[in-house]
């Protein structure tokens, strides 16, 4: 079974060093994971919250999307999209608000802090708060619901929005009868690095304190690290390298044979100098490749284009039945009559096994209902035998009983393994009516 992982980043600044090695550089180590579905978003709603600079927000959203691609993102193996892209989120969003308790809001971190600053203040309590910061927990609660991710990474300070995102599609789920949506759990990777700025506090845009990932090139990287703020000891004398940024962001980049080599150098008396030297040094050789990339993009613009749209109607394919069943299930849309069963005289093509070749060159099998929609898919084979064999197998089995649910898809198992899997679904209502499916095509191919 695969697991749904989502995350996006906000489209309101330039990714700086700290953005990739804390959120960047794992999510795309994730998604080169066997048995990881991977969901990653540019949040241009999610800006307008905070920037009202159009074209910071435009710009922002070229320089996040070429910086994922740059750092080694594949859009064919994941669903790369912007969220402005997907209309049917923010139209689940005012379904989701609909069912939203205000007294949950009240209660949202990011809206009580800034309550308690025009306290502070002695201004009214309301006092410069848009509707977009107080209902950003819901625009979330869509974001991740939309797609019924199973999986969400973030930082410690989106914990409560999860939260909140799992007691929205709890609410929803209750009211009209079915489990509509997966209910997500929440990730904290706390191996993923989290990087000092330039003073020594957590690198951000917020303190002034950040390092260029690609903007401005290699002299700006250079000029950057030499203001990392250190002690005054002088070269020659022992370096505390725990208590050093600049030892910890060098790690952060490192292997950790290098990562040793380097404090051996900085307790055994390396200057401040030499030092910063060695981490633009090591910082430039991982980063060079992908500055170069990442210009190419950026030079570009219609390739990130072309790359976005294709990932928002990868992402439009899930989205849009979904959409239509959740209209349906607050009334917005009357139920599809159920279509008369064609007689078999006048049936057209029945349901089908079709062999064939992928891209990677393995070959595989797939069973197609009489309207082509796929029901398994088979593992891939390296020789066409064996894929025909299974296949026949398949075929010839009891269909009742090869069928069996695996999470939110069904997988087909010959001889106590699984050959073949159905699609992904939204819910566990619509996995068993595709595996009932599913069993009477292959009933009927069997000729039973």
């Amino acid at each position: 079974m695969s697991t749904r992982v989502l995350t996006g980043i906000t489209t309101s600044g330039t990714p700086h060093l700290g953005n990739y090695a804390g959120a960047i550089r794992p999510a795309i180590a994730a998604s080169q994971q066997p048995g990881i579905d991977a969901f990653y978003f540019m949040a241009d709603y999610h800006a307008l919250i905070k920037c009202d600079d159009p074209a910071r927000v435009a710009r922002s959203r070229l320089e996040i999307a070429a910086t994922w691609l740059a750092g080694g993102l594949d859009p064919e193996r994941v669903t790369f999209y912007r969220q402005s892209d997907v209309p049917e989120i923010p139209e689940l969003c005012w379904l989701l608000t609909c069912v939203t308790a205000k007294g949950l809001m009240n209660r949202a971190h990011a809206y009580k802090a800034a309550v308690d600053q025009n306290n502070a203040k002695g201004v009214e309590p309301d006092d410069g708060i848009n509707m977009g910061l107080f209902s950003y927990p819901i625009l979330m609660a869509a974001d991740i619901l939309m797609f019924n991710a199973h999986k969400v990474p973030v930082g410690r300070d989106q914990i409560q929005h999860l939260e909140m995102a799992r007691d929205i599609a709890q609410r929803f789920n209750h009211l009209y009868g079915r489990e509509y949506f997966v209910l997500p759990e929440v990730v904290i990777e706390e191996q993923v690095a989290t990087l000092p700025g330039l003073d020594g506090r957590k690198m951000s845009k917020s303190y002034n304190n950040t390092i260029p990932l690609f903007e401005g090139g290699s002299k700006a990287l250079r000029a950057a690290v030499m203001r990392i703020v250190t002690d005054s000891r002088e070269p020659g004398e022992p370096k505390d390298a725990d208590a050093s940024h600049l030892y910890t962001i060098y790690r952060a980049f490192a292997t950790p044979e290098e990562s040793a080599a380097f404090r051996t150098q900085l307790e055994t008396g390396l200057g401040w100098g030499d030092a910063k030297q060695a981490l633009y040094d090591r910082l430039e050789g991982v980063l060079a490749p992908m500055r170069e990339r990442y210009q190419d993009l950026m030079a570009n613009p219609g390739r990130i284009e072309d790359i976005l749209q294709a990932g928002a109607l990868k992402a439009r394919k899930l989205a849009v039945p979904f959409m239509q069943e959740l209209r349906e299930a607050v009334g917005l849309r009357a139920p599809a009559p159920a279509a008369a069963k064609p007689s078999a005289k006048k049936a057209g093509k029945a349901a089908r096994f079709v062999s064939f070749r992928d891209d990677d060159g393995a070959f595989r099998f797939r069973l197609l209902a009489a309207d082509g929609q796929e029901l398994l898919r088979s593992q891939g084979y390296a020789n066409p035998k064996d894929a025909g064999a299974s296949l026949q197998r398949l075929q010839a089995g009891d269909a009742a009983g090869m069928l069996q649910a695996d999470g939110l898809t069904y997988a087909a198992i010959v001889d106590g393994a699984a050959v073949a899997h159905g699609p992904a679904a939204h819910n566990p209502e619509q996995r068993d009516a595709l595996m009932a499916q599913a069993r009477e095509a292959l009933a009927a191919l069997a000729g039973r």
